[in-house]
């Protein structure tokens, strides 16, 4: 297939999934910054007020890239998700299916939707925290490339729930359930330094704990581990999820029903 060709199709599911995003704003993009809003006026004014500081850094300042990752991940999940089984389970899918377009064109397009999603967000999310705290920006490199990964890891663990779910109520079931339990014990609200010793070492195996750490040291310079560490296990499970992705496409397991 010509690389225009491929290239049109990638651009057109694009340019789709981005189209949701801005028609239906109210719902894609309006939410986190009044749920950012909340959170700062509970956590940051009144328990923050209690707390004082947290490594050295004000408490509102604290949670405030814990709050951004708060927002992209469920977000660009959903996206994803909510884009891909919608298409199979109103059939549409059937027309990208049967089109010369190679997997992982059809994949990248329902998966850049969401980072894009994802990415709105949390760009939402900031200006919104810049109406409570001031934020200063320690690495602008490894801010963009949390943020970044973040937003391509999420999208791509919700296409590839997507594959399986046979409703909207077990993606939300995930996405509520699981993904923002994980990010509230990975360290948005306090560092997993002050849990027990048990607890830190589980915080390891949790992905979002990299994520959180590696956004919090990008704006503040401080962190729970090397971010080196936390930038290379994102990255490590970004690649281990595109993979997956790509031997599900190519079984196409689940796409059609």
């Amino acid at each position: 297939m010509p690389h225009r060709t491929r290239w049109i199709g990638f651009k057109t599911l694009v340019l789709r999934e981005s189209a949701v995003i801005l028609r239906f704003w109210s719902v894609t993009i309006a939410p986190p910054a009044i749920m950012t809003i909340l959170y700062f006026t509970i956590f940051g004014e009144v328990i923050g007020k209690r707390i004082g500081s947290v490594d050295g850094v004000d408490y509102s300042q604290y949670i405030a890239p814990g709050l951004i990752a708060l927002w992209v991940v469920p977000y660009a999940f959903g996206h994803t998700a909510a884009g891909l089984l919608g298409a199979r389970l109103f059939k549409f899918i059937e027309e990208i299916l049967v089109s010369p377009l190679p997997n992982w064109v059809v994949m990248l397009g329902y998966v850049i939707g969401g980072v894009i999603r994802g990415v709105a967000v949390g760009i939402i999310a900031t200006i919104t925290t810049l109406l409570f705290t001031h934020l200063h920006v320690h690495s602008v490199f490894v801010s963009v490339t949390a943020l970044s990964l973040a937003a391509f890891v999420a999208a791509l663990a919700g296409f590839i729930t997507a594959l399986y779910a046979k409703s909207f109520d077990q993606v939300a079931l995930i996405q509520g359930s699981i993904l923002t339990t994980l990010m509230y014990v990975g360290g948005v609200f306090t560092s997993v330094s002050t849990l027990p010793d048990w607890a830190q070492t589980l915080s390891l195996a949790n992905p979002m704990f990299y994520l959180v750490d590696a956004f919090r040291y990008g704006f503040l310079g401080v962190s729970d581990a090397p971010v080196g560490m936390t930038l290379s296990m994102l990255a490590a499970v970004g690649i281990l999820l595109f993979l997956t992705a790509m031997k599900l496409m190519t079984g196409r397991s689940g796409i059609r029903e």
